[in-house]
């Protein structure tokens, strides 16, 4: 949900068009800030009433790199050009040149959206397990030993949880 609606911000803009006010007398009487209604009027200049739709846009690496580009050959700001490019929020435009000098086109390329897939276990085949029949005795023996050892520790350790004090949580001062 968007804070300002279309027809608020076309009235803004609408008033500073019309005269009614600089971007600071129009900032204090609708309660914005002065750039935010700068941001508005250009915004409304370059792209008229379509400039404030919504939008729902996922940008390619390709893209993103180009807009990069753009902005350091010419100097820009990332407002200017966030405005040039239709860009809703500015501050992304940081957030792809920090991720772009950190790792390059790969960084700027989108990823996947929503909660990972949940991870496949590969079946096992009955052929690769090997039976206890073609075991040798000494690979048997040495398997025995080592879960008769594994069981031991865990029950150690269980004992050992068990007979620990239970800890009383100190009084709360008053």
């Amino acid at each position: 949900m968007t804070k300002y609606d279309e027809r608020f911000k076309l009235a803004v803009v609408q008033q500073y068009l019309d005269g009614g006010g600089g971007y600071t007398t129009l900032a204090h009487r609708h309660g914005l800030v002065k750039s935010l209604v700068r941001r508005w009027v250009e915004r409304y200049r370059l792209r008229g009433a379509d400039a404030f739709k919504k939008k729902f846009s996922h940008y390619s690496g390709e893209f993103k790199l180009s807009v990069l580009r753009h902005m350091w050959e010419n100097e820009l700001s990332y407002g200017q050009t966030a405005v040039q490019f239709d860009i809703r929020n500015p501050g992304v435009l940081s957030v792809w040149e920090r991720s772009f000098h950190s790792g390059g086109l790969d960084a700027l390329k989108p990823r996947p959206r929503g909660r990972a897939t949940a991870m496949t276990i590969p079946a096992v085949k009955p052929d690769t397990l090997s039976s206890d029949g073609t075991r040798s005795q000494e690979d048997l023996l040495a398997e025995l030993a080592y879960l008769r050892m594994e069981n031991a520790y865990l029950k150690k350790l269980q004992a050992l949880v068990q007979a620990r004090p239970k800890q009383v949580p100190p009084k709360k001062r008053k």
